[in-house]
């Protein structure tokens, strides 16, 4: 059974049903510089306990994390373990298969 996420209605409206958000839009979302998010990763691995997916050189930021740290939650790792395997299932599709 999966767990609903309240999204609130900023970030819906920001992510308009993806599951994934750009850095800049994890920033806008957070009140934050796209910098300051970029920063984090390079040094952490993850910016306010959100973990992103990384696809070529964009990295793609889970929907569900950004909502349970705006809820005041942190972020889960099923959320984000969901949101890597939503990812790594599009890049195969998209590549044509296996690999």
């Amino acid at each position: 059974m999966q767990k609903t996420i309240d999204l609130p209605p900023a970030l819906a409206a920001i992510a308009a049903g993806r599951d994934f958000l750009t850095t800049r839009e994890l920033a806008k979302a957070l009140n934050k510089q796209g910098q300051t998010i970029r920063k984090l990763h390079c040094l952490r691995g993850e910016a306010y306990g959100i973990r992103p997916t990384k696809i070529g050189a964009q990295l793609n930021w889970p929907v569900a994390s950004v909502a349970a740290v705006l809820n005041g939650e942190a972020p889960t790792a099923t959320a984000a373990a969901a949101a890597v395997s939503t990812a790594k299932t599009k890049k195969t599709k998209q590549a044509g298969g296996a690999r």
